[in-house]
Parts: structure tokens; sequence; C-alpha cells
């Protein structure tokens, strides 16, 4: 059983001793902002974002059996991942629906398995009930690592500063160790949901100390911003990138969250092969995640836990799971399941909540203006 008690991230403390306030939210504890919401998007559109994602679930797996097990239950072919490579996989139900999106690492002697923390209890248990005879061992180790994500055009040559010209030697979707000037770190080059170029740094807590501190005080002519989780917010939902709880979760299956492209149709079977497979082969697909512009700023504490739906006319449509007041669009936007007949660029579809009546607007994604 997972702790569920409040959540720190290992470098949450140093923050907080550099002046900035953290706040509680779903048991995690978090960094809502660093500065003006405005910096940080500028610095991830156009400069270098550094965002604290340490709170992540991280499970380590051990075992000469551990890639042929995930192989076999989870969504892409992974059996020959090899040493320092990185692939992103899926872990679905008996009917092909997410449980969890997770980063797979290959670090030769273990592999780290990186997700959701809200998905993390359900990975274990789904990894515990399929392992039977094989040598597999799992472990939850959330706070052994900081992690941290860097976004932005800036972010190569940024990096570079901190670790020289490796860097060009780091193919994309895979990693490296880096030791600066003694600070040892993993650097890892990803491909993000929106095709963009990202870097993952995996660091015992005191040397991800060092090097934010580092970061922080050497940024130099780079429009470098620490990211906060409200800021990060706004850019995923303008990119149309799924997050657990929201997007990722039982309810939707990965051709309807956009994430197909982490399911592989040659491998054989996995857990939900069927169910995907079928949908995919006979065009059964019902609903696809869209973007919505939205007509009223609404609260999305006013709809509780659960989604908002929307309709045309007296027909079902599809339901919102994400909405934030964009900053960049100037206007409140947010994510949808919307029924196939329903995703039209320009659809006008409506809901209501507490009595408020909105119109959303479909659009493709990522959002433009």
């Amino acid at each position: 059983m997972l702790e569920t008690d409040t959540k720190s991230s290992p470098i949450t403390e140093y923050f907080e001793s550099i002046g900035y306030n953290s706040e509680v939210n779903n048991g995690k504890k978090i960094m809502r902002n660093y500065t003006s919401h405005e910096d940080e998007l500028y610095s991830i559109y156009n400069g270098v974002g550094l965002r604290d994602i340490s709170n992540y679930g991280v499970i380590e797996l051990k075992g000469k059996d551990a890639l042929d097990f995930l192989h076999r239950i989870t969504t892409n072919a992974v059996k020959d991942l090899q040493k320092e490579n990185i692939i992103d996989t899926i872990f679905t139900t008996e009917k092909g629906r997410i449980i969890d999106y997770t980063s797979l690492l290959n670090f030769e002697d273990f592999y780290l398995l990186i997700g959701s923390l809200e998905n993390q209890e359900k990975v274990m248990k789904w990894i515990d009930k399929y392992v039977i005879a094989d040598d597999v061992k799992q472990n939850n180790i959330n706070g052994k690592y900081t992690i941290f994500e860097l976004l932005g055009p800036q972010a190569a040559s940024f990096i570079m500063q901190v670790c020289g010209n490796i860097i060009n030697n780091i193919q994309p979707n895979t990693f490296k160790i880096i030791n600066s000037e003694g600070i040892i770190f993993f650097l890892a080059k990803m491909i993000a949901e929106n095709r963009i170029e990202k870097y993952w740094i995996i660091a015992e807590p005191t040397n991800g100390q060092q090097l934010v501190k580092f970061m922080v005080e050497h940024k130099g002519p780079f429009d470098f911003s620490l990211i906060g989780e409200e800021s990060y917010e706004m850019y995923r939902i303008e990119q149309g990138i799924p997050s657990a709880p929201h997007e990722i979760n039982d309810q939707y299956n990965p051709h309807e969250a956009g994430i197909i492209s982490k399911v592989s149709f040659t491998k054989g079977c996995y857990i939900g092969q069927e169910v995907i497979a079928r949908l995919d082969t006979y065009d059964k697909v019902q609903k696809h995640l869209k973007g919505v512009f939205l007509s009223e700023n609404i609260d999305p504490a006013a709809a509780g836990d659960q989604p908002i739906n929307l309709f045309s006319k007296d027909k079902e449509a599809g339901t919102i799971t994400s909405l934030v007041n964009s900053i960049k669009f100037k206007r409140p936007i947010g994510l949808a399941y919307i029924r196939n007949v329903y995703t039209t660029e320009g659809t006008i579809l409506t809901g209501n909540v507490e009595g408020k009546t909105f119109q959303a607007i479909v659009q493709d994604l990522p959002f433009k203006k």
C-alpha cells in the first residue's frame, strides 16, 4: 500500500529556504508558482524553464525477467530496450483502458518506471497481479531522486553550459551519466508528448540541490525561469498534453487520448491488445481528445471531481476534463473528450455548471490563435 500522507519533493525544502512558498494539493506538496505566470510561460515558449517533477511516481524494477514481463503486459515493444535507452509504454486493462502512461529507463542493473503519482498504486498492484514465476521485483522509491524537466527552445543550449558538449552525444530517448565539477546526475534527452524536445535531470537529492542552485545562479543570458504547477498546467492544456488523473485514467483508451503512438501493433499480445487492435482495425474509436474555447470562465472546483458534460442540443457530445484561464489566448480553454460526430473544429457545444450555461467551441490540438 502506498503512503498517502503529504508528499514532498526532495528539493522542496531548498526552494522554501530561498523564499518560495509551497502548498499542499491532493496530498502533494507543490510549488504553484515562483514568479508571475507571464514570466514563467514566456520562458517555456521562448527561453528555458526548469520544472520540479520529483513528485512523479517512481518504481524501481529488478530481475532478469523484468523487460520480458513488461513487454507482455504493456503496450509498447520494450524487451530489447538497451542500456541508457528510454521508451514510453502504457499499462492498460483487459478492456484496453488506460491504467497509466509511463517512461521506462534502462540502467542495466535495474529499471526505473516513471509515471503519475496518482496512478502509481494501481500500476504496482497490476504488476503484482501478473508476476507469477517471473524474476521481477518492484519497489516504490518515491523521494530517492530529484527529477527535473527542462523545457523550451533554449533548453539544449542552457544545459550545455552545465555539462558541456557531451549533450551533442546524447541521442533522443537516451540518457548519460554526467559529472560536472563533482555534481553527478543523469541527463536524459526525450521527445515530449507534443513532439518537442525536452530534458530530464535525475539526481540524488544533494546533487539535485547543488545543480538547481548552480542553474539559478548562473542563468546568464538565457530567458530562464523556474516553472510552477499553475503555469505548467496552462502550457500543458494549450499544447494538448494529456495528464493523470484528468485525461490519463481507466475511463479512456490510448486511441481516445491521442497516445496511440506508444502502442506497438507488431509485437504481439499484451493486456488489452485485442480491444485496442479491434478499435483500430474496424475504426470503432468513438471519441477523441480535443481542445475547447469557453465562452465563460468556469471554476473547476464548481464541478467537483466529475468531468463537465457537453451537449449538442439534447444529445451528449463529450466531457471537459481540464480547464484553465489561458494567458496566451486571453480566454478560458479546456481539454475535452468529444464524440466523433462533433470533433470538427468550430463546432459549438453547450454545457452547464451550477446553473450557468456556457458555449464550448471545439478546437484541434495544440491550440492556435
